[in-house]
């Protein structure tokens, strides 16, 4: 019990510093208390985002196939067994500090815009692309919700056209990462926490708004609002899904099958390949 207690207070702290970086864009004719609600791995972006820096990084010759793969080990025993055990959330949320541990924000900022024109705007899926334009075209802010550091979910949003992101926040002194975490990673019930501070920053009223995600994880956020949407869902959302009534959508066209299996591997390269780029980055800057 004292364990789940910690937890949860991790999750609120993690979703309060969330909102609290969150940067919101003006509308021109703003529908004030509604808005949408985006996780982006396999929800806005096929496959992960982190992955996709990874390599983008690894076409730079910045880090190499074994710290990836040994990354990757680790990270996808955490997706397999243990996504709610504090143990192994603790492991991952030690690698997601060797993630970042070292780097100049500005660096990894250019890098991250570098990488998204190059690797990731081609996997954008245009039919999640369209559901958050057209909360756009009503006046409605739409917001990136993603484990993925705050930084890079900030240059997906902007390169969107998006209201902002919240992502995880990691803390920095004169610029660069500690390696330490403020509060948790972005994750379950976080993004939960994350967005309803944001509702209390904003003035949303949450029985009016819309999120979207492809993954059970996300249940706490879906949960959270009026119209909860699975995109692109895994097997257990789907099922969840049909139970509930809720709206399903899937632009996997050809592929349903095959990628519904697809999210455990995605979120362990993820990870994954973002700690062993970063590791990489820490190497080559620090040489310099």
């Amino acid at each position: 019990m004292r364990r789940l207690l910690r937890r949860r207070t991790e999750a609120e702290i993690a979703g309060e510093v969330a909102a609290a970086a969150a940067v919101s864009a003006p509308l021109a004719d703003p529908d004030p208390t509604a808005a949408a609600f985006f996780d982006v791995d396999n929800t806005m972006m096929r496959g992960a985002s982190i992955y996709h820096f990874a390599r983008g990084l690894a076409s730079r010759g910045l880090f190499t196939t074994k710290d990836l793969l040994r990354f990757a080990l680790g990270q996808a025993l955490f997706r397999v067994r243990g996504n709610e055990n504090p143990e192994h959330i603790a492991r991952a949320k030690e690698t997601a500090l060797a993630f970042v541990a070292g780097l100049k924000v500005d660096d990894v900022v250019r890098l991250g815009e570098e990488i998204y024109d190059e690797v990731m705007a081609d996997r954008i899926w245009a039919g999640t692309r369209a559901l958050a334009q057209n909360h756009l075209d009503n006046g409605q802010r739409v917001w990136l919700v993603t484990a993925t550091p705050v930084e890079l979910s900030r240059v997906i949003a902007q390169r969107l056209g998006l209201t902002g992101a919240l992502g995880t926040v990691a803390e920095t002194e004169n610029g660069v990462y500690t390696g330490r975490l403020v509060g948790d990673l972005l994750h379950g019930p976080a993004k939960a926490e994350a967005v309803k501070a944001l509702a209390r920053r904003e003035g949303l009223d949450l029985t009016r708004c819309t999120a979207y995600s492809d993954s059970v994880n996300d249940l706490p956020l879906l949960e959270l609002v009026g119209h909860p949407i699975a995109v692109n869902p895994d097997g257990l959302l789907l099922e969840h899904s049909r139970k509930r009534a809720w709206p399903i959508r899937d632009f996997r066209t050809g592929r349903k099958a095959t990628m519904i299996g697809l999210p455990i591997a995605a979120g362990a390269g993820a990870l994954a390949g973002g700690v062993a780029a970063a590791i990489a980055l820490r190497k080559h800057y620090r040489s310099v």
